[in-house]
């Protein structure tokens, strides 16, 4: 699971899930490759591809701010 959630995360991010492996703790937000807009559009990607579905009420943006943080989110309600 944490395979396809890095595919999707670094699709949305516009790089290669290489990259985000490489450091599964940099800030998504700080480093400019995930915004707000860009955050909703992961969350649909998540439900459709994973069916895992996550409000955007029930998170807060540092609660995904990095790699290990989304894969540890989606893997608790997955």
């Amino acid at each position: 699971m944490e395979e396809k959630i890095l595919e999707i995360l670094a699709d949305k991010c516009g790089v290669e899930a290489e990259d985000l492996k490489e450091d599964m703790d940099i800030d998504l937000f700080e480093e400019g490759l995930l915004d707000s807009f860009a955050m909703l559009g992961l969350l649909v990607d998540f439900e459709e591809q994973l069916g895992i579905k996550i409000e955007i009420t029930e998170i807060d943006r540092k609660d995904i701010n990095t790699p290990n943080k989304v894969v540890d989110c989606l893997v608790k309600r997955g």
